[in-house]
């Protein structure tokens, strides 16, 4: 084997192992974020919701929620990917909502969104 032959073979091992390190990162991120570790409903009020970030635009809100009159009230973030879900969260600010969500565990970067927690429906109670 000449000198060539060598390097040719390094940059061949070198881009097969770039492949590969991608196609694992980005089957990873879709497992992520299709895979959910937890789902649940929470009811309250959103307090703010909102379009964050310089690079990544997602949509970020906090629902104020109310356990027992007198109690001191909880805040609970999310995230919001789909735009139906938007549209529904916008149109009931300031009432009672029921929230239903997902929680992601691991997302990589904040480019999905800031929470691990991402709502996939929202309905007004009142």
């Amino acid at each position: 084997m000449n000198g060539k032959e060598i390097k040719n073979k390094a940059i061949k091992i070198l881009l097969l192992l770039v492949v590969c390190v991608v196609v694992l990162c980005a089957g990873y991120v879709l497992i992520v974020l299709n895979w959910s570790y937890s789902k649940g409903e929470r009811i309250g009020y959103v307090q703010k919701f909102s379009e964050k970030g310089w690079l990544c635009k997602t949509w970020e809100g906090e629902l104020q929620m109310l356990p027992i009159p007198g109690a001191l009230p909880e805040k609970f973030t999310f995230s919001v990917r789909d735009k139906a879900v938007i549209s529904k969260i916008n149109s009931s600010m300031g009432k009672k909502v029921s929230l239903f969500y997902e929680q992601h565990k691991g997302i990589p970067t904040t480019c999905f969104g800031e929470s691990e927690y991402f709502a996939v429906n929202a309905k007004p109670l009142e």
